[in-house]
């Protein structure tokens, strides 16, 4: 299927809903929190230039700068000597989102990949309100796709129009997209920045590695979506569901609580392994469901 088909926006989408700018300043400050000061002026960058705290403190040789020159050192030792500053960088933020045709599941007050939308445009206005550069790396329908980082107006319109594209619609998962792209995205983002994955990590295999990768260079952030009909079955009777990552249909008599007991001890497993390797990785999860209000629980959560 080619890349314009294997898109479009869901037929129940919501949006995501209000996100008051007291909401998003609270965000901002546990964000910041959380990647230990990754905002501009408090990340260092490989060697000297311009910035506000001292690297080196020399002897003035032929083609330094003279505005460099340190007035109190020169007179203190009786020969020109020059300030080296530690510069400072922006950060480099980079969205990874899932657009797999799971994400536009929903049985509340939103589709899952409505709570993406959100969660993607309020990191995505964070990343770009101090001067930083975003970059978005989408995955789980065909080949992932990458837009380089961007700054300010340009970042925010490339993310808006990722968004617009929907999710997929083909039915056809790949378990091994999620892995794929995060392995692609370790060898694009060259640069220690700050990560946000974006998923709701089902149905996925061997990713704990290149996680663990980028784990290793940037401040990850795993924010993990889903909706309560996925944790418990409601006795309702039999009924037919779809697999919306493979299409596979199937009928389910939920009146067996044999059933509905098999599948919520099924569902608080695959929870609990997402959850300790996490953990193990030393990655900040978080989890969010599309009852409630998200953009406060997220707040919340990582604050």
């Amino acid at each position: 299927m080619s890349p314009a088909g294997a898109l479009a926006p869901p037929a129940a989408r919501q949006g995501p809903g209000p996100m008051p700018p007291a909401l998003l300043d609270a965000l901002g400050l546990a964000v910041s929190h959380r990647v230990a000061g990754a905002l501009p002026g408090d990340r260092r960058a490989a060697g000297v230039g311009a910035g506000t705290e001292l690297a080196q403190l020399r002897p003035y040789v032929l083609g330094d700068d003279v505005r460099r020159l340190d007035a109190a050192a020169s007179a203190r030792t009786g020969e020109p000597h020059v300030r080296l500053q530690v510069p400072e960088r922006t950060l480099t933020t980079w969205l990874a989102i899932d657009v797999s045709s799971s994400m536009a599941f929903g049985t509340t007050n939103r589709l899952k990949a409505d709570v993406a939308e959100g969660v993607a445009l309020a990191l995505g206005r964070l990343a770009l309100r101090h001067a930083g550069r975003l970059g978005i790396l989408t995955f789980g329908t065909g080949a992932s796709r990458v837009l380089p980082p961007r700054g300010s107006k340009a970042g925010l319109v490339a993310l808006r129009r990722v968004l617009a594209e929907g999710v997929g619609v083909d039915g056809h998962g790949d378990p091994r997209a999620l892995g794929d792209a995060l392995g692609r995205l370790g060898r694009v983002a060259r640069q220690p920045g700050f990560v946000a994955v974006i998923s709701d990590f089902r149905e996925q295999h061997d990713w704990t590695r290149p996680l663990g990768s980028l784990r290793a260079h940037h401040a990850v952030l795993a924010v993990e979506i889903g909706d309560p009909r996925e944790s418990a079955v409601p006795a309702v009777g039999r009924i037919a569901v779809v697999d919306p990552e493979t299409g596979r249909r199937l009928e389910v008599d939920t009146s067996n609580r044999r059933v509905r007991d098999r599948f919520a001890a099924l569902e608080a497993e695959r929870r609990a392994t997402l959850t300790s390797e996490l953990r193990r990785l030393r990655v900040d999860h978080v989890t969010l469901s599309t009852d409630g209000d998200w953009l406060l629980d997220l707040g919340r959560r990582l604050a």
